[in-house]
Order: structure tokens, then sequence, then C-alpha cells
């Protein structure tokens, strides 16, 4: 009885070691063959098409105000931040990234202007604007296009845009090596922020030191003389420091 349980147990064993080598057996030469040929045509349609070429999508312009604010579902300040993400994204897409000499800054600016019109306290398109996008990756006239967009939105509210007309006024400056175009900048700052308070002394001064810097003296001197006598300027310090340039200049220090 037990050796025909053992003999049992052995035959199936057996069967099942056989079966499995079936089941290991080498795939027939048909599909080896069929294989090699699909190998060998993906080959062939790759070389014929060459290396794959990203291409680069437009911009495009944005929505209209009220067809973004429909779109906002009344929620315009995180829309407008939205916007901000998917703007500035733009120039990497799949497979290339962009310079920002290859967008199209009508279109941008269009883009940045919806922001702010969605979210007028916002400071990240100007922000972009005045820094990304003043860049050398972009050609000179996108650059001086971007810091005329950002002078011209300066002007709707001087309290809160001052900085990034500073800004450009430097760029301009500095980047650009443009000074008739950095003093226009300089000179619009001050004539828009000088009786606001909270913006401070160097920015409303601006133009009086690229004047200095640029040794246009006799302008400097009737421009601190003015502010010292126009009885704005309150700050000891500030009254100081602008007192001490005069002597400066007028002594030819400066």
């Amino acid at each position: 009885m037990k050796s025909n349980f053992l003999q049992a147990r052995l035959r199936e064993r057996v069967r099942l070691f056989f079966a499995k080598r079936k089941a290991q057996a080498p795939a027939p030469k048909t599909l080896w063959v069929l294989l090699v040929v699909g190998l060998l045509t993906s080959g062939i349609l790759s070389t014929v098409r060459g290396k794959p070429q990203a291409s680069a999508d437009a911009l495009g312009w944005p929505p209209g105000n009220q067809g973004a604010r429909l779109i906002a579902l009344d929620e315009p300040v995180a829309f407008a931040k939205m916007l901000n993400l998917v703007t500035q994204a733009h120039d990497v897409q799949p497979g290339l990234s962009l310079a920002y000499g290859q967008l199209n800054y009508d279109q941008l600016t269009k883009w940045l202007d919806l922001s702010l019109e969605l979210d007028p306290t916002g400071q990240y398109p100007l922000m972009a604007g005045a820094r990304l996008y003043t860049q050398n990756s972009a050609d000179l006239a996108r650059q001086r296009k971007m810091t005329d967009w950002v002078a011209a939105r300066f002007l709707d509210d001087p309290e809160r845009r001052w900085q990034w007309l500073a800004h450009v006024a430097y760029v301009a400056r500095v980047q650009f090596k443009d000074q008739p175009l950095a003093m226009q900048y300089a000179e619009t700052l001050r004539n828009k922020t000088e009786n606001i308070p909270s913006v401070p002394a160097w920015a409303r001064q601006l133009d009086i030191f690229f004047k200095i810097e640029s040794k246009d003296s006799e302008t400097a001197k009737f421009l601190i003389g003015g502010l010292l006598h126009s009885g704005k300027i309150t700050d000891p310090n500030e009254l100081r420091f602008l007192a001490h340039t005069l002597k400066e200049l007028e002594e030819g220090k400066r």
C-alpha cells in the first residue's frame, strides 16, 4: 500500500517536471523572425524620419477681461495668480526651452495686462516684466518694449509700483547704455512720487544722481536746490545728505 502511494507520487512529480519543461520551451522560429523584422522596420523608419524636432507653440492672445472674469468664477485674484504661472511657464515647453527672444512681446504684455486688471494690487506681472523679460536672452527691441510697458503701468499706481520703474531706469542706464531713456524713466518717477512720503528718498531723487554721474552738475544743483527750498523734505537725515551733496557739487568734488 505504501509502495503504491510512493509510486503514484513519483509518477506525479515526473509529469509535473515534463509539463514545466514544455511550458519553458523555446519560442517558435516564426516569432523570432517577426521580432527581427519589426526591429529592422523600426530602425529604417527612424532613419527616414530623422531626429524628432520639438516645435514651439505661440503664446497667443489672452481672453478679454469679461471673459476672464467669467472663467474666474468670482475669484479674479486667484485666477490672476494662475495666469501668472501659465504665462511664465510658457518658455518651457515639451522638448525645448525657449529664450525670451522667441516670445511675442505684444502677446506677452497683453497677458500681463490681464493679470493686473484682475488683480490691480498684484506685483508679480511688474516684477516679471522688469526683471525676467528684460534679460539679455531677448533682443533690445523686446527689452525696450517691456521697460516701456512697466513705465506705462507705473502711471496707474505710482505708490505701489515705484520700485519697478526705478528698476527699469537702472536697466536702461546699465544694460541698454541709454542715458536719455534712463533719465526719462527717472524723471517720471520723481514727478509722480515727489508728494508720496512712502516712496523712499533715493527713488524720488534717482534722476538727480543720474545727472551727477553723467557730469550734468548744473542741472543736479538746480534740482537739489529746488528740493531743499520746497519744504517738502522734512527728514533731517535726507536734508543733511542733500545739503552735503549740493556743497560737494558747488566745490567741484562731484
